[in-house]
């Protein structure tokens, strides 16, 4: 059901797209200050949340420069206003953590060229990353690959994940009338595939360090947004940074 709707706000863009991402956001951020002992009403959540809007609403108003500069100053004072125990840092670094990514998202799709086909191609890569890696795991199993993070992740299914982001990749950009560039679609997809398999191991290091099996249980029976987002989370601003090297217009496979 979420993935469909997903993918209509993405192809519809605007602001059906910003709404969108201002809803994962905001829910990922929650979970996110939950996670650290935070009531989300106290000042240092409520300094996470307002940065998190003026970073959205900056990017949608002007180049994201301004939106960055909003998170990093939202999550200097949600680090100022926390207590300092349980996991003061870890409060400020949440929003930059969870904004760099909707900032990115929301840039992108913003390209009147290239948006919707660079945030399908991310998107898809990622899905292809996240199945590879799974069906892989399963099957043929193996050494693991982080035991001391997370103990379910193995080689296999790491080398699985890489295997379906380059298939969903190249796949992803055969969609469009972009000129495909077979070598490159799959560099840009191992890339973020690779970026997208650190994102996870990232979150299950948090995870562990909080003591928790789940970061909420926004999604019944799989766990919170930030359990299905986290590989988005970490690929995203990196395909931001591809597409401010390429320039506006440029499919992120060019």
């Amino acid at each position: 059901m979420l993935g469909p709707l997903a993918l209509a706000c993405l192809w519809l863009g605007g602001a059906a797209f910003v709404a969108l991402i201002a809803v994962g956001a905001f829910g990922c951020l929650g979970e996110w200050l939950r996670m650290c002992g935070r009531s989300r009403a106290e000042p240092a959540a409520v300094a996470g949340f307002a940065g998190l809007a003026a970073a959205l609403a900056a990017t949608v108003l002007d180049p994201p420069l301004y939106g960055i500069a909003a998170l990093v100053a939202a999550g200097a004072a949600a680090f100022a206003l926390a207590p300092a125990r349980p996991h003061r840092a870890l409060t400020g670094l949440g929003v930059p953590y969870v904004g760099f990514a909707a900032v990115a998202l929301v840039w992108l799709r913003a390209d009147p060229v290239a948006g919707r086909a660079g945030l399908i191609f991310l998107v898809l890569t990622i899905w292809g990353s996240d199945i590879g890696a799974y069906v892989a795991g399963r099957l043929i199993g193996g050494p693991k690959l982080a035991p001391a993070i997370s103990p379910g992740k193995t080689w296999s299914g790491a080398a699985g994940g890489l295997v379906g982001a380059c298939a969903a990749g190249l796949a992803a950009a055969a969609l469009f009338a972009f000129p495909l560039a077979p070598g490159r679609a799959i560099a840009a997809a191992a890339l973020l595939g690779v970026v997208g398999e650190a994102g996870d191991l990232l979150e299950s290091l948090a995870k562990r360090h909080f003591g928790v099996k789940d970061s909420g249980r926004t999604i019944p029976g799989h766990g919170g947004l930030l359990d299905r987002l986290d590989a988005l989370i970490l690929a995203a601003p990196v395909a931001g940074l591809l597409a401010l090297a390429l320039g506006r217009g440029v499919v992120l496979w060019q």
